[in-house]
């Protein structure tokens, strides 16, 4: 297998492919998969050496994406050590698994062709254009790609591992049969209708009918004066950094845009394009009367939809669409062609003969400073704000810290005057400071210990949105039990309740209970409630007690009712009745989507326990990691 596909990966036609798609992984992360090292490895999978290089790919793919997901969070996750060890060996459990699989899928006997390959690349969303390959389309990636420095032979390797995996998806999918009847019988039975009547039984009115005494409110406290608590509160005085006020003052001159121009001026360049057709021929005896009937004027489309041995570039009279002199792959390079319409000499390929064409150029194009002028105004400018911004919090810092006694040195570094705040606690943070980086400082870090206030700045401290403060604390009042007076009144509440949610479950069992056994009419009198207009449910259209409970409730008989007693979110006590059940419908296109799902989550159960059981079987070495 890996003969015919470093054959496949020596054609032009697959490597032209190829280069498409591949800086979609390096984009991805997914070119840790493909580099190599010597020296030492960081796992041996049944004697399958996975190496650091493809260890440290993975990991920061996998820090890439928790940066982009935590934002400025991210700097604090860095900071702690274990959470970065834990990432990487993450990272490592993933290479595992993947090789784990892979093994697997060879001994099952699972492959894929190299038609499969190119179409499985010509069939990618991001290539196309109205459901169609778009050949231009990977034009805009051909700078990084050649600077990615990625071969064809291992990206189409790794094409060829997604299919087979897919392949063994499949497998796993189709292992777990599950007959159409009972699919039916399950989907009917999730999409059922209920009729219900609800009637409700408020707490709010019977905890209005409870009396307490002062030694019950006494007693309650002094059993409980722990949970009437107020706060630690604190006092701060702050400094905060904002990157938008150093952007204000920012001024960009006609020299610092012209030098960001000259400097970067292959960011505006389009490189000189050239557009190729190709006709690959088994044989050079084939090739040769192709190459003399093109010369004596033949249609070069033509021919190759009628003899071209690629049948994807055949379906397009040989066009391999518009590449750069630096996406060549090497036997396109020799045949030298420079002129518009120029055809090639008999080109040998690896799996055939070709002649190229060279049907259009187009030269390289420099956008005028004129044209970018604004943009690297607007890109200059925001670089000089963040080098601005970044310098004032290193000045502020140091001024703080040198001047650890109060925020005076670190005022006049900033340029104007701290805030200071009245009372608060962490559960009234002001709005202004309200950031979790912020909050911990103040309450979790070292500026307050037993003794209150420690007396010093702290460091400066990032939060998102390029905002950065210096914070101290002025004051603390400790966290401190309320006396019976003041906490009397959340007492009082307190017991209230607590009896009416008793009187409240008795009374409603017996209500229950009267209806059960048809005396209900006098007990929802008496209770001065009754039950509302008939509601029809469905079991996954709201989640709460009241739909879990009325769908437990078993079906009515002829002429009867059933009854069920639920508690809604605010402890009220919810009666329902249950007049009809009503099958649910389902047409055969519904079963077949059911279906389908069921298998792709059965698959992903089957293929999670399948890795379980690999590592369990596997001869797994560890080796150095970091």
């Amino acid at each position: 297998m890996m003969d015919n596909l470093r054959t496949a990966a020596n054609g032009p036609v697959l490597k032209i492919v190829l280069a498409l798609i591949i800086l979609t992984f390096v984009l991805t992360g997914v070119t840790g998969y493909l580099s190599s090292e010597s020296g030492s490895y960081a796992a041996k999978v049944n004697g399958q050496t996975i190496n650091r290089a493809q260890l440290e790919q993975v990991f920061l793919q996998e820090k890439s994406m928790l940066q982009e997901k935590l934002g400025d969070q991210f700097s604090t996750l860095l900071s702690n050590e274990q959470q970065v060890r834990q990432i990487r060996r993450q990272s490592l459990d993933r290479l595992i698994n993947s090789t784990l699989i892979e093994q697997y899928a060879y001994k099952l006997g699972l492959s894929a062709s190299d038609d499969q390959v190119a179409q499985e690349i010509r069939n990618l969303p991001f290539l196309q254009t109205d459901s169609k390959f778009d050949s231009n389309k990977y034009q805009d990636y051909l700078n990084l790609l050649a600077r990615s420095n990625i071969s064809p032979d291992n990206f189409a390797e790794q094409v060829r591992n997604k299919i087979i995996n897919r392949q063994l998806m499949q497998v796993l999918m189709g292992s777990e049969i599950a007959l159409p009847t009972e699919i039916k019988q399950e989907v009917m039975l999730a999409l059922q209708e209920r009729t219900v009547r609800l009637a409700t039984l408020e707490l709010k009115s019977i905890e209005a009918q409870q009396k307490v005494t002062e030694d019950e409110l006494k007693n309650y406290y002094g059993e409980n004066s722990k949970h009437f608590t107020v706060p630690e509160k604190v006092k701060i005085s702050y400094i905060k950094m904002d990157a938008t006020d150093e952007l204000k003052n920012i001024t960009v001159s006609e020299a610092n845009i012209e030098k960001y121009y000259k400097d970067n001026l292959s960011k505006y360049t389009t490189s000189e394009q050239k557009k190729y057709s190709f006709i690959q021929l088994s044989s050079d005896s084939v090739a040769k009367s192709v190459l003399d009937e093109l010369n004596k004027g033949a249609d070069f489309s033509q021919l190759a939809t009628e003899k071209s041995t690629d049948k994807f570039s055949a379906q397009k009279g040989g066009d391999l669409g518009w590449m750069e002199e630096s996406s060549l792959p090497n036997e396109l390079k020799s045949a030298n062609l420079t002129k518009k319409g120029q055809l090639s000499d008999i080109v040998k390929l690896s799996n055939g003969y070709a002649i190229f064409r060279l049907d259009d150029i187009k030269p390289q194009v420099i956008k005028s400073l004129a044209d970018v002028h604004s943009e690297i105004e607007k890109i200059v400018k925001q670089e000089k704000a963040v080098d601005a911004f970044y310098a004032l919090q290193r000045k502020v810092s140091d001024a703080a810290a040198n001047d650890n006694e109060s925020l005076a040195a670190a005022e006049k570094a900033a340029g104007h005057a701290a805030v200071t705040t009245d009372w608060f606690d962490r559960d009234q943070i002001p709005a202004d400071i309200n950031f979790t980086q912020v909050v911990q400082a103040i309450f979790s870090g070292n500026l307050i210990d037993d003794k209150g206030a420690t007396g010093t700045n702290s460091d400066v401290i990032s939060v998102e949105g390029d905002r950065a403060f210096i914070v101290r604390v002025d004051d603390v009042k400790p966290e401190t039990v309320q006396p019976f007076e003041q906490a009397k009144s959340e007492v009082t509440e307190l017991l209230k309740r607590q009896k009416a949610e008793k009187q409240l479950q008795i009374e409603s069992e017996k209500l229950l209970a009267a209806l059960k056994e048809g005396k209900g009419e006098q007990a929802l009198k008496t209770a001065n409630i009754q039950f509302g207009q008939p509601t029809v449910i469905k079991r996954f259209s709201q989640t709460n007690q009241v739909t879990d409970v009325a769908f437990t409730l078993p079906r009515p008989k002829e002429g009867k009712v059933e009854y069920g007693l639920a508690q809604d979110e605010l402890g009220n006590s919810v009666f329902i009745q249950l007049d009809k059940v009503a099958p649910g419908s389902i047409n055969e296109e519904q079963i077949k989507e059911y279906l389908e799902g069921y298998q792709y989550q059965t698959g992903n159960i089957m293929l999670e326990s399948l890795i379980i059981n690999l590592r369990d079987e596997a001869d797994i070495k560890f080796g150095q990691t970091e």
